[in-house]
């Protein structure tokens, strides 16, 4: 039943139902890692969920807003994580070890290029978002709200792709 490890490649799923299925998994002991957050789609057109999030950075602890959560992350990994957090119990035992067999990343980093990569068919944006219905990316709202790497993850997420081309012409040249 368990692998060792379960890659899932983030692109064009839909933010909130991928981050319930991971965060069954997790709770049943699964490491997983999730590839290329930026690439996450979110139901609503990118000015209300810009609104939502805003209204989101406005919320500050009350006693002493200079310091203090709730933070801020703007990077996607990062609002994948606390979208995953939000959904386990993460202050109880069985919730900090579940939450520590996750990673997540933008882009997809070396260890994890050559290795398998699942999507979840219950979470993608073209089985669950009717065709007529806004949506967004979230790499394309990180980047509205302050993240900073966006352009630089597109630019690596260029050079694998170009290499990955490269090794499998390579493969097909050898196989034929």
């Amino acid at each position: 039943m368990f692998e060792k490890v379960i890659v899932v490649d983030c692109r064009a799923h839909m933010l909130g139902r991928l981050a319930s299925v991971v965060a069954k998994e997790l709770l049943n002991g699964q490491r997983v890692v999730l590839v290329r957050c930026e690439g996450i789609n979110i139901s609503g057109s990118l000015e209300r969920n810009l609104i939502k999030f805003q209204s989101f950075l406005r919320k500050r602890a009350n006693t002493n807003p200079s310091r203090g959560g709730p933070y801020h992350h703007r990077a996607p990994s990062r609002i994948m994580y606390r979208t995953v957090r939000g959904m386990v119990p993460h202050k109880t035992a069985r919730g900090v070890s579940a939450m520590s067999k996750l990673k997540v990343f933008e882009g997809i980093p070396d260890e994890y290029q050559k290795v398998k990569r699942v999507v979840v068919p219950d979470a993608l944006r073209a089985t669950r978002l009717r065709p007529n219905r806004r949506f967004c990316v979230l790499g394309e709202m990180a980047t509205r709200v302050g993240w900073k790497y966006g352009a630089l993850i597109d630019q690596m997420e260029d050079a694998r792709r170009a290499k990955s081309a490269e090794y499998y012409e390579g493969k097909k040249a050898k196989a034929a």
